[in-house]
């Protein structure tokens, strides 16, 4: 019987796919490629060093690096051992996020690249278990205690192997598929993070699931832009592709992340994707460069754009109904279009862009009719780590419907339980349940967390959704981030705080906050530079008075757009829309704590850094928009 674990994965490819490119990374100014036979070459040399340097079966090994050929690799090694990779972010603070999870986890090795070996040393003092520290991008010999190159591990492997032929081979044979492959830490957004434990056949078996769903040809290749520590990126990209023969490229890593972030467009073109793995903040970036570049070009091209994106979503429809009925008749106009405009547009993608898989589980509708309209459909799935993580997906060309998070994959049960843990009825909401081989053995040294989280072998998702008559996944919002009237009705807040910045230019960030309160209230952060601007062109002579007081104005039209009589009305329960705002002079980051790694608000701590003005804001001076509070924040923002 096949052992359904990662090596037999990757083994199973090079066997087919030997000559195929697996790695392609960017060295003396070229992308390179290295083959699915050499990269197992690879493997098999960095996995004997680590045997010579004691690492074996149930070691843990954190892995803290940006994508390049060795992440891979070495994450591949430790697997081939049987010991546990511990994938890190490199966005994680050292002296807290990063400590923690490496000492949580009792890693006995630190794989790092230059770029995060300062955070390693700061705290490496703080952590006793470490033995050895290897940096993975370095070919020099390392002559510090304790760190050593990647090539000083490389010939070590190479000694190993002549004194030891086949060791690595025959281990990787006696592994079993509930043998634990990573530990993936949670974001910790409410308490310590959690250790998320999943077997090599958590993984396998959610490969399999994607595979079936989703066909990657052998001659597709993909840019992965996301961080690879991301579980979309570890399974649906790393993993997926390898198990398709297809192959996967690394970003050219800068001295700086806004740097690296500047390399995705130029890499892009270079490696030319077949498709990509992204989320909305970046999603929302590509778009807002393509209509930055259509608008340099001069109103004309605007106003052609303008109602080529007309016709497309029309013929587009919801994906499922594209082109059907009544709407074959603007197929030949939308060709003209896409030959004239849209195609060149695809040309900054590479010009052979299939698709985009969007990772987030709330992807602004608009967001998707726009790409799938210049012919790069963006389709939304939805996953959690604890699943491996993925749960359901749409796909190009056969099942999808903008909007929804698409069907679930095989071989995987989903149910949406009402507040008495008992399946609900088509089109009814509740939390969603899942359960099947990709789903966790449980969190590391956690058994209270892996009980709450696992009931009677479901995993209790946390997420609000339901399933549609077409059996549709639809996700709603976290459980835990639910607004909650003063009558104790229930609603997710995600939706509306998406619609808001995606389609108010004014507006940045925005957290709504409802806790059994007579009504909604909203934290807000402007966007400075699009204020500023439309304040100009209103009245350039205003007073800071007159201005600030416009500005909120401004502001407060852009939630009435919401209510009746306004552009969106109908869209979101009025009940549920914010009365009030507090407008905040400091956005939510990563650097405030504000927003987790994955770029998601941290809600309890917003809530409690800003908790006297929401109080303030259920008092009726506090909730005027033009309170003190609102027009000093507004004069900080502006004028800082």
């Amino acid at each position: 019987m096949d052992q359904r674990t990662l090596p037999w994965l990757f083994e199973k490819s090079v066997n087919k796919y030997a000559s195929n490119a697996l790695l392609w990374e960017k060295r003396d100014g070229n992308y390179r490629s290295t083959h699915y036979a050499d990269v197992r070459h690879e493997v098999y040399r960095f996995a004997a060093g680590l045997l010579d340097l004691g690492i074996k079966k149930g070691d843990r090994v954190a892995l803290l690096s940006e994508g390049r050929n060795a992440w891979v690799i070495a994450e591949l090694a430790v697997l081939y051992l049987g010991a546990i990779c511990v994938p890190l972010s490199v966005k994680l603070e050292e002296r807290t996020e990063l400590r923690f999870r490496i000492e949580h986890s009792g890693c006995r090795m630190v794989l790092t690249s230059s770029l995060q070996l300062p955070k390693i040393l700061t705290i490496r003092q703080l952590l006793p278990g470490i033995e050895t520290i290897v940096v993975i991008d370095r070919s020099d010999p390392v002559n510090q205690l304790g760190l050593i190159s990647w090539q000083q591990v490389m010939d070590r492997g190479d000694a190993y192997l002549t004194a030891h032929p086949g060791s690595v081979q025959s281990g990787w044979r006696e592994l079993s598929e509930s043998d634990p492959a990573t530990i993936s830490y949670t974001s910790g957004t409410t308490a310590d993070p959690k250790g998320i434990i999943l077997t090599h056949r958590n993984y396998t078996a959610n490969v399999d699931q994607c595979a079936r769903a989703l066909d990657i040809h052998p001659t597709y290749r993909s840019l992965l832009i996301l961080p690879w520590d991301h579980s979309f990126t570890h399974t649906a990209g790393i993993y997926l592709i390898m198990a398709s023969g297809a192959s996967m490229a690394s970003v050219e890593p800068g001295r700086t992340p806004s740097e690296t972030l500047r390399n995705i467009p130029v890499n892009i073109r270079e490696i030319k994707p077949s498709f990509l793995f992204s989320v909305p903040a970046l999603a929302r970036n590509f778009r807002k460069n393509i209509e930055n570049g259509v608008r340099q070009q001069g109103k004309l091209l605007q106003r052609v754009f303008d109602a080529g994106l007309r016709i497309a979503y029309t013929y587009n429809g919801e994906g499922h109904n594209r082109g059907k009925g009544w709407r074959k008749i603007l197929k030949p106009l939308l060709a003209v279009f896409d030959a004239v405009l849209f195609r060149k547009i695809r040309e900054g993608f590479g010009g052979q862009m299939e698709f985009f898989i969007g990772g987030g589980a709330f992807l602004d509708m608009d967001l998707q009719r726009f790409f799938y309209a210049i012919g790069i459909p963006m389709l939304q799935g939805y996953g959690l780590t604890e699943a491996a993580p993925v749960i359901s997906c749409n796909v190009p060309n056969k099942k999808h419907k903008l909007g929804s998070s698409g069907h679930i994959v095989p071989d995987l049960e989903v149910q949406i339980w009402d507040d008495n843990r008992m399946p609900s009825p088509t089109g009814s909401r509740g939390q969603i349940v899942v359960r099947g081989e990709n789903v966790m053995a449980g969190y590391w040294r956690n058994p209270k967390a892996t009980q709450e989280a696992l009931v009677d072998g479901w995993l209790m998702t946390g997420d609000l959704g339901y399933l549609d008559s077409e059996e549709f996944l639809y996700v709603l919002g976290r459980v835990k981030s639910l607004l909650i009237g003063s009558d104790g009705e229930k609603f997710s807040p995600e939706g509306i705080e998406e619609a808001l910045v995606a389609h108010s230019p004014y507006i940045e960030q925005v957290m709504l906050y409802n806790n059994q309160s007579p009504y909604t209230a909203a934290l807000l952060v402007p966007s400075k530079a699009a204020l500023a601007s439309r304040l100009s062109e209103q009245n350039p002579s205003a007073d800071g008075s007159m201005a600030l007081r416009s500005a909120i104005d401004l502001l407060q039209r852009e939630i009435d757009a919401y209510r009746e009589g306004g552009r969106f009305h109908g869209m979101f329960p009025t009940r549920w829309l914010p009365s009030t705002f507090a407008v905040l002079d400091e956005g939510f980051t990563e650097q405030n704590q504000l927003l987790n790694a994955t770029l998601k608000m941290v809600r309890t701590r917003i809530a409690e850094r800003y908790r006297e003005r929401l109080v303030s804001l259920f008092t009726p001076q506090g909730k005027r928009p033009d309170s003190i509070e609102n027009l000093e924040a507004l004069r900080r923002l502006l004028s800082g």
